[in-house]
């Protein structure tokens, strides 16, 4: 048997539309999509499939039912294949009927929702949570709503909840499972929350799986959310989805909000498909979570740099899920809980209706700032644009996306698709698993940000102090790019006898402790300096390439009179496209 629970679980996670897409030509009408019957063979788009109420229905045939169903009557299933199938599409596991049991996370879902409960009492009844009513009560947040969404305090002296579950016969090791108590190094154990303004969090079923504290007053971190647990993963997890499927589904459209209250002020004024990460950007999990319900995704975070940077981050990676994505602009100053407060639930539909694509939302941005009106302007939108064009699943939207980059920064579209491709390809490659180690001992590879003339110059500073004033003399501490060796270099400088930081330190040591490979330093020495002193210049004809390749004829010839220009000062030498890759002194 699979409980109900299980099942209703599985339907909510099915999207319909994209299943049974997979074997009916499918086009929208509407609201709706159509395609011929699968089942009487028809050619006519007499076959419709509803979205918000999950069912499909053919007005030939009259066969109609849900994604159940259809696999069942399609695939000659009996219902519990049907269900299992559907499962292992959308990631869900279904116990096998020989495991059946109790659910063994059922006394942290209890002990959870106890918490919950005890929470919310001490907000309505404790002397001691009067800060946290008055922050409420200034957030304009009303005692039913307040009730309604559960909110609590965690009194500051935090063993009163320990010794209130206890008394309700739950033991500290499901409190400590459940990340309501934490063991400290010394062996005792404390509550989580002390102090704080509770936001339960559920699961898609609306079970309490864990919590969100804001710091009332004073204090770091302001937000302190559950610990990892058997049930609580903040990365997969939404605040207010449990809440809102149902609508998101009806709309078509989710709406993601950055904070609880924005969330909880939305639901109360009637705009109830609207979730909050459970931090600032949405994960690759969130982000497959909410596909499951809509391809349709609006973001309204802050209008102020962290707000936008997390707002492109989010978007990016709904884009790799294959969701549309659009960007609510908020009036400078407003978030959606002031905003919905002080001007109502149409004033923020409105402003849905206004959003921008993901994409043009970052050109009218790059517009503001002036970036289109030069080359070197151009260059820099476009290293902003492209990873938003990669992160296009669909290769529609990519395509759009191309065009329109092309039309603003006057490249041409074959162009930016090989540079999206190259760019593709080199990520790939970074993902491809590391090759196993070589046999016999070999010596590992060298890290990829390892410097080596850099290095050399630190190794013979350290290996010969004499050499600290020669180096001094003719290259900076700020000259270093390694992190340890510009501290290294700094700390040799100032005649310091370690640096401050411990990996410095540890790579201070170790080249202290290693013999030169070559017997006269003098042309390492000049040979390092020369790198470093023409790194600058190598550097500058290397951006010189990436812009020639985008450059229009005319700026092209520019660009090439300063490669020239540049070329003749290094004595017709050029280290071309890596750094790296270039042939540096030995040490």
């Amino acid at each position: 048997m699979i409980s109900a629970d299980l099942i209703e679980q599985i339907r909510d996670a099915a999207d319909i539309v994209t299943l049974l897409g997979e074997h009916v030509d499918l086009r929208r009408t509407g609201t709706d999509f159509r395609g011929p019957c699968p089942f009487h063979g028809g050619t006519h788009r007499n076959f419709s499939v509803v979205p918000k109420k999950q069912l499909y229905h053919c007005f030939v045939c009259h066969e109609s039912g849900d994604v159940f169903t259809f696999w069942m009557k399609r695939f000659g299933l009996d219902y519990p294949t049907a269900v299992r199938e559907i499962a292992g599409k959308v990631g869900i596991v279904v116990p096998d009927e020989r495991q059946a049991g109790p659910d063994p996370n059922e006394p942290l879902y209890s002990a959870l929702g106890a918490a919950a409960d005890w929470f919310a009492r001490q907000l309505r009844e404790r002397d001691e949570a009067a800060p946290a009513r008055a922050y409420l009560v200034q957030r304009r947040i009303e005692d039913a709503v307040r009730d309604e969404f559960q909110l609590g305090y965690a009194p500051a002296r935090g063993e009163a909840v320990r010794e209130s579950l206890n008394a309700l016969g739950i033991a500290d090791d499901v409190l400590t499972t459940a990340g309501l108590l934490v063991a400290r190094e010394d062996g005792t154990v404390v509550p989580r929350f002390r102090g704080r303004l509770i936001f339960p969090i559920a699961d898609v079923r609306g079970r309490v799986v864990g919590f969100g504290g804001r710091v009332l007053g004073d204090g770091e971190p302001k937000y302190l959310n559950s610990p990892e647990t058997p049930v609580f993963h903040k990365g997969s997890l939404l605040y207010g989805l449990d809440r809102a499927r149902g609508a998101i589904r009806t709309a078509s459209l989710a709406v993601v909000v950055e904070g609880y209250v924005d969330a909880i002020r939305c639901h109360a004024a009637g705009v109830a498909n609207v979730v909050a990460p459970l931090g600032t950007a949405l994960t690759p999990e969130q982000a497959k979570v909410l596909r499951r319900y809509t391809k349709q995704v609006a973001l309204v975070y802050d209008a102020d740099m962290a707000g936008l940077r997390a707002t492109f981050r989010s978007g990016d990676e709904l884009l790799r899920q294959g969701a549309s994505v659009s960007v609510v602009t908020l009036p400078p100053g407003e978030d959606p809980d002031t905003l919905v407060r002080a001007q109502g639930a149409d004033a923020f539909r409105a402003l849905l209706e206004q959003a921008l694509d993901l994409f043009d939302r970052k050109i009218q941005l790059m517009e503001k700032k002036g970036l289109f009106g030069t080359l070197e302007g151009r260059r820099k939108a476009l290293d902003r644009l492209l990873p938003t064009i990669r992160a296009a699943a669909d290769p529609i939207t990519r395509a759009l996306y191309i065009a329109r980059a092309a039309e603003r920064t006057n490249v041409a579209k074959d162009v930016l698709e090989q540079e999206a491709g190259r760019l593709d390809a080199r990520d790939a490659r970074r993902m491809a698993p590391a090759p196993e180690p070589a046999a016999g001992g070999a010596r590992a590879a060298r890290p990829a940000q390892e410097i080596p003339a850099e290095r050399t110059l630190v190794h013979l500073m350290l290996l010969a102090p004499a050499w600290v004033a020669r180096v001094r003399g003719v290259v900076a501490a700020g000259d270093f790019r390694h992190p340890s060796y510009r501290q290294i270099a700094d700390a040799l400088f100032r005649g310091e006898p370690r640096p401050a930081s411990d990996d410095a330190a540890a790579v201070w040591e170790r080249l202290a402790s290693e013999p030169l490979e070559e017997q006269d330093p003098e042309p390492m020495f000049a040979g390092a300096v020369e790198w470093i002193r023409d790194r600058p210049r190598a550097e500058r004809l290397t951006e010189l390439d990436r812009l020639i390749f985008l450059a229009g004829e005319q700026e092209k010839d520019t660009l090439m009179e300063e490669k020239k220009a540049l070329l003749q000062e290094g004595g017709g030498r050029y280290r071309s496209k890596s750094l790296r890759t270039q042939r540096e002194p030995r040490y």
